[in-house]
């Protein structure tokens, strides 16, 4: 297997947590140590200088960047299978890097279970200082360990669960589900479908439960039936829509978790003569570029993914090159979002019964 290459060719060699391991601290407490940082006790750092020398351990190329290099090289390592979300994220981290002279790296990680060590071992052979991981890796447990094992810098972006080792940058994802799912119900709707994202990613837990709790506040009893699995990608979201659509009664309002699948909602509901949004109202998530090349154009959650990634970028730069955000180790940012409103909302022309709770 791939996966399984990069410790057997490491086996004999002493790494950052064997470091770790034999001066009971973690792996970025040593990371700290090799970088000359500051804030380690003289007793804790004096038993991983210890151990490095015990271990004969020989820091790698990113460690001496940090400890004062001035060729900084970031890795950006992706899986997502949204082109529109992706191709933001890239301009946003390619302007930050340029702005921060900075080489940015891109790393295309096919598998997160099985490749994930082996893609992370492959950014470090080209002697990468600091990594930026955009959705759906950023939730990916094996990289995250690969990362904090090698003791490299990383930021973890729209991910509702960021190490504490590491630095983050997010939107409420389920404030901001809620929010959309109010605004379709201050529109009359009660028949409400919504298509789920990626099981394995934070986000897609965080929006369903947004929309859940806007229909509970609204008094709307929870259906099932309501509510179909996509995967954050166009075919899923075609399949998930077919399905919401050949309910016996069926939803005058999909909310997608995403913009890709809300797109192709509007495609099943055309192909079924639907008119949106008189028929069917169907709005998305994220406002990628995709959300104005449709017709109608839809409404949307505004991520503002472009400056996340610069956010990230930033972020990591500084950390890298010593400086600290806001005087934290390892901030956490929460970035705004906005409901943008255009073509493919409307109060429904039907009025099914609903069904409240009791």
């Amino acid at each position: 297997m791939r996966g399984s290459r990069g410790p057997r060719r490491q086996r004999n060699v002493p790494t950052i947590s064997d470091v770790a391991a034999h001066a009971g601290v973690s792996p970025m407490t040593v990371s700290r140590v090799i970088n000359g940082e500051t804030n380690v006790r003289a007793e804790t750092r004096r038993k991983v200088e210890e151990a490095i020398a015990v271990l004969n351990y020989a820091p790698n190329a990113a460690a001496r960047t940090l400890a004062g290099g001035d060729d900084i090289r970031i890795g950006l390592l992706h899986s997502n299978p949204s082109f529109a979300y992706l191709s933001e994220f890239l301009v946003g981290s390619l302007d930050q890097a340029s702005r921060s002279n900075v080489h940015l790296v891109v790393e295309k990680c096919d598998d997160d279970d099985g490749g994930g060590a082996a893609a992370v071992d492959h950014l470090l052979r080209g002697r990468i200082d600091g990594v930026v991981l955009p959705p759906p890796l950023s939730d990916s447990t094996p990289i995250l360990k690969a990362l904090e094992d090698r003791g490299i810098p990383m930021v973890a972006v729209a991910t509702g669960r960021a190490p504490d080792w590491a630095m983050s940058v997010s939107i409420d994802d389920r404030r901001a589900a809620e929010d959309m799912t109010r605004h379709l119900v201050q529109l009359g709707h009660v028949r409400i479908g919504f298509i789920t994202g990626n099981p394995n990613q934070t986000a897609s837990a965080e929006r369903l439960e947004g929309y859940r709790a806007a229909l509970c506040e609204a008094g709307l009893a929870l259906a099932d039936e309501l509510v179909a699995e996509g995967m954050f990608t166009y075919r899923s979201g075609l399949d998930a829509a077919e399905q919401l659509l050949s309910l016996e009664d069926p939803p005058t309002a999909i909310f997608a978790a995403n913009d890709d699948m809300a797109a192709a909602t509007v495609a099943i509901a055309h192909r079924q003569g639907l008119d949106v949004p008189g028929d069917l109202t169907v709005c998305g998530f994220d406002d990628t570029a995709l959300a104005t090349t449709i017709w109608p154009e839809l409404t949307t959650i505004r991520q503002p993914v472009l400056e996340m990634s610069r956010q990230a970028v930033e972020l990591l730069v500084r950390q890298i090159r010593g400086s600290k955000a806001n005087g934290a180790d390892c901030p956490h940012v929460l970035a705004e979002y906005e409901l943008i409103r255009r073509q493919s909302d409307a109060a429904p022309r039907r009025r099914p019964t609903a069904r409240k709770l009791r």
